[in-house]
């Protein structure tokens, strides 16, 4: 994955999106169910009807980078929700990436309070 500003926010977009859309049509959906500007440096994820296929539209300042994944088996995990968006971190971003449940994830240590 290409590194990214520690300030940049993760967003999925809830829902179904057509995926013959491309860089025009989704940012439009995202200002649309998210009414957040997606020239501001944020991560977009949308997924498909079937849930093999997502598409991630990122603004990096000089222009939009649009990445597509397909998965060859098996489903991206996806929230029930169908508008909205929902915030994740760059770790679950990954997870989702790989095809790995990003909700159910657990640590293998408690983390110490500072």
């Amino acid at each position: 994955m290409i590194g990214l500003p520690a300030s940049t926010r993760v967003w999925l977009v809830a829902g179904v999106t057509d995926m013959r859309r491309g860089f025009d049509g989704l940012a439009a959906v995202a200002q649309a169910a998210l009414d957040v500007n997606p020239f501001g440096g944020h991560i977009f994820v949308f997924r498909g009807k079937r849930g093999d296929l997502i598409k991630v539209l990122w603004w990096d300042g000089h222009g939009l980078c649009l990445f597509c994944k397909r998965l060859e088996r098996g489903r991206f995990v996806w929230p029930q929700a169908t508008a909205g968006g929902i915030h994740l971190s760059s770790a679950q971003l990954s997870m989702l990436l790989e095809g790995i449940d990003w909700r159910h994830t657990v640590r293998t240590a408690p983390t110490c309070a500072a």
